[in-house]
């Protein structure tokens, strides 16, 4: 801006007429302003959820603006993190995209945490009208609770209270790994968004089948995959799973009717190492008469020899598709295995944050109906 631009910026004065025209001209919500932020680990869905949100604004005749702030936050030399701002963000209603991949961030996970509460800080301290915190992979989701017979805090909720102290008024997150996160963050808004749908259109092709059946790989899914199957009229059946050291799984029963069943359909709300689905898949494929896997899972963590185990189970034991999400961020040469199908959530996102910034139900976004009436909370959405 010229240096007459700023001097006339610095003498306006505001009326109400100003700025109701300017509210007008923006097509304001009762929330503020819309502005999209990403810290560095969340700006590669950010800018494509940005992206989509400006077309769908296009298609509509709508010249409205969608501000972004990307890569707001870096590091000093001795490894602190730091957040600034470029804008004044007072009475925007803000958007805050970060990613917990175990590689998002130079140090881990625990510095893209770290990065993602002095963020959210920043926009309440400047005067930020609603700051949602919009985490697509959720970390520290599975330390929900201690470990049985083990001396362990419940970290989640060490992590809400942390986010809450920082600022955010909500949370939106894709498919946590516990539903009772809901306590953890009391007293805020909090959208779990399932991916239910997702993973219902894309094996729609076996809907009725009966050679086929859905398989929880422990009981932890089960009741999300007898929604599923339900929905699409196959038969379930769950796995008996246990831990004989951490990070090592051990399929011991697969409890259903196998017979008669040649395909199986394999959902889970995350692959870390891969050990849990490779156990499964090899035991239903040595034991049964199952020779082809379609697996389903809503985060890929890809660690400690993940790929490896799933080209083996590719190669090998039957393994048909893998349907992926990039709730967060994918290698190349993963994305490029002849099995792996991503589904991307910029579009998704962009609708949810639309809904939110006008006070619109969320829910819309996914199936109306309902899969269990007796049991509150099972539309497939929220």
């Amino acid at each position: 801006m010229s240096a007459d631009g700023m001097k006339r910026e610095r003498d306006k004065f505001f009326v109400p007429e100003r700025i109701l025209q300017e509210q007008t001209s923006e097509i304001a919500s009762p929330r503020g302003r819309l502005l999209v932020a990403s810290c560095r680990a969340g700006s590669y869905l950010a800018a494509n959820v940005v992206a989509h949100y400006r077309d769908h604004l296009r298609e509509q005749g709508s010249e409205a603006p969608v501000l972004y702030l990307e890569d707001i936050d870096r590091q000093f030399s001795d490894s602190e993190s730091c957040v600034g701002l470029d804008i004044h963000v007072g009475g925007y209603d803000v958007f805050l995209f970060q990613g917990f991949a175990h590689h998002a961030a130079a140090s881990g996970v625990d510095q893209a945490y770290m990065a993602f509460l002095i963020a959210a800080r920043t926009f309440r301290e400047h005067g930020a009208k609603h700051v949602t915190a919009v985490l697509p992979y959720l970390a520290y989701g599975r330390q929900d609770k201690p470990t049985r017979f083990q001396r362990e805090p419940t970290t989640l909720k060490l992590m809400a209270d942390l986010a809450l102290e920082a600022g955010i008024d909500r949370l939106v997150t894709w498919q946590p790994h516990s539903r009772q996160m809901h306590g953890f963050y009391g007293r805020v808004r909090v959208d779990l968004l399932e991916s239910l749908k997702l993973f219902v259109d894309e094996f729609r092709r076996f809907e009725g089948r009966e050679d086929v059946v859905a398989v929880a790989p422990d009981p932890g899914a089960s009741k999300f995959v007898s929604y599923f199957a339900r929905a699409l009229d196959l038969n379930s059946a769950v796995a008996a799973k246990y831990r004989p050291e951490p990070e090592k799984a051990v399929i011991s029963e697969v409890i259903g009717d196998l017979s008669g069943k040649r395909v199986a359909v394999v959902l889970d709300d995350m692959i870390s190492s891969g050990g849990t689905v490779y156990a499964l898949i090899t035991k239903l494929v040595k034991e049964t008469e199952i020779g082809e896997i379609y697996l389903g899972a809503s985060h890929y963590l890809g660690i400690d020899g993940a790929g490896e185990r799933l080209m083996e189970l590719y190669e090998e034991y039957g393994l048909k598709q893998l349907v992926v999400t990039n709730s967060i961020p994918l290698t190349k040469h993963f994305e490029e295995m002849p099995f792996v199908r991503v589904k991307c959530l910029a579009d998704t996102f962009a609708r949810i944050i639309n809904r939110i910034h006008y006070d619109r139900s969320v829910s819309e976004l996914f199936y109306p109906w309902q899969v269990d009436p007796e049991e509150p909370g099972c539309t497939g959405g929220l």
